[in-house]
């Protein structure tokens, strides 16, 4: 009887071990997308930057590739890359960010000034913009 229950133990704590945690939940992945997800929304509202696409496809790739790496199927990102829950979310973040950063519907130079910003100080939404 020990040793079924020592087996069982054994098992669950393994299974435990093993499960994966969310995707939203992996930093490097959910941060990634909301970066790339706020320099595409100040590039949209600011005449004056534009988006560096391969940049912004070479990060998505690379989010990709990480997922992958961490044990991560292709079907198991897809779900999580077309969810409108998760597409919810992170909008609902992008838009809270922006809104923190002073940037205002309607008023491109508040989307400008933060895209200035960001490209100042070299963050990774920052390296996905580019002044025209």
């Amino acid at each position: 009887m020990r040793a079924m229950t020592m087996a069982l133990i054994f098992c669950l704590s393994a299974g435990a071990i093993s499960a994966k945690p969310h995707l939203r939940e992996v930093s490097k992945v959910d941060d990634t997308l909301l970066a790339v997800g706020i320099a595409d929304e100040i590039r949209k509202n600011c005449p004056d930057i534009s988006a560096r696409m391969i940049k912004a496809v070479g990060l998505i790739r690379g989010v990709a590739a990480h997922a992958r790496g961490l044990g991560y199927t292709s079907e198991e990102i897809d779900l999580y890359r077309k969810s409108d829950t998760e597409k919810a979310r992170l909008k609902a973040k992008r838009d809270a960010y922006l809104a923190a950063g002073g940037a205002q519907t309607g008023n491109s130079q508040s989307y400008c000034q933060l895209g200035r910003q960001e490209i100042e100080k070299g963050s990774l939404i920052g390296a996905v913009l580019r002044m025209n």
